[in-house]
């Protein structure tokens, strides 16, 4: 299996789908104890300078110019304006809730890719994208009906597409760059640009104490481990090599992860529904396979 050609991008993406899904967690506990602006700034901040301390050290080639400031433009996309919006958004909703949410990100990925002239969307791809949707949907249904949606979720949802916006859009775009250096050294920019506008932004506007507790500090440093090192770099190596409907799929998986995680940390009950929405779900995911093989 180590001999075919996409082993590594597959590997990489499967490190995507279980680790980001156990940062939604992550960022909640994180939450307890540091303000969403410094929480972001920090995170990516210590995160950048590690990568970037490895990436000069191994002699690595830097893109040059206006491809260097396009690189940290898209990194402030990516991580500063769609991460901090799913920060800010599960102080309103449960980080299993925020997951499924961020299911609508195919949307806007395979829907952007196709508008500005990039690869096709293959319709039994997008069919998949759909029946995991559904399934993300099936998840979302409140137990007394749709009626009963409060203020909170309303805002949640609408952030969190916003932050999918710009997740997808820089995403695409990174992907167009087609840049000769090494995916870790656009990660190492990407974390250490949104790092150094993040950090300022957060120590500027007012905000409530840092609480320091022991579960947000190893929240903290378990987001820059998992979630930037090894999640974000694993993620802009899958893009670069991988369909982009297949690296979408993500989208998928997460949710469940995160759902699982909340049963475990926060007894969050699971029942008939939510498991066939995660069935679903993961057909999904197989017809999206599928139809890129």
């Amino acid at each position: 299996m180590r001999q075919h050609p996409l082993f590594f991008p597959y590997l990489a993406l499967a490190s995507v789908c279980f680790f980001w899904g156990t940062t939604y967690l992550g960022i909640r506990i994180a939450l307890e104890g540091f303000p969403p602006l410094l929480l972001v700034g920090t995170r990516f901040l210590i995160a950048g300078v590690i990568m970037l301390a490895i990436a000069f050290a191994t002699k690595a080639k830097f893109p040059q110019g206006r491809q260097l400031w396009l690189t940290c433009l898209y990194g402030v996309m990516m991580l500063g304006v769609a991460n901090g919006a799913l920060t800010f958004a599960e102080q309103w909703i449960p980080s299993s809730l925020a997951a499924l949410m961020v299911t609508t990100g195919p949307f806007w990925l395979v829907g952007i890719e196709h508008s500005t002239g990039g690869e096709r969307i293959n319709p039994r791809a997008l069919f998949g994208l759909c029946v995991g949707f559904c399934g993300a949907l099936l998840l979302l249904i409140p137990k007394d009906g749709w009626g009963h949606f409060d203020s909170s979720i309303l805002k949640g949802f609408l952030l969190l597409n916003i932050g999918g916006m710009f997740w997808n859009g820089g995403s695409v775009l990174q992907k167009r760059q087609k840049l000769e250096t090494h995916p870790f050294v656009s990660g190492a920019l990407h974390n250490f640009a949104c790092g150094i506008l993040f950090l300022p932004l957060g120590l500027l506007t007012p905000h409530a104490p840092i609480v320091w507790k022991l579960n947000s500090t190893l929240a903290l440093v378990y987001l820059i481990i998992f979630g930037s090192l090894a999640g974000f770099n694993s993620y802009i190596y899958a893009l670069e090599r991988l369909p982009v409907s297949v690296v979408s799929i993500y989208n998928y998986i997460n949710p469940a992860v995160a759902a699982m995680l909340g049963v475990w940390f926060y007894s969050e009950p699971i029942g008939w529904r939510e498991i066939a929405a995660m069935m679903v779900i993961f057909i999904g995911v197989a017809i999206v396979k599928r139809a890129n093989d």
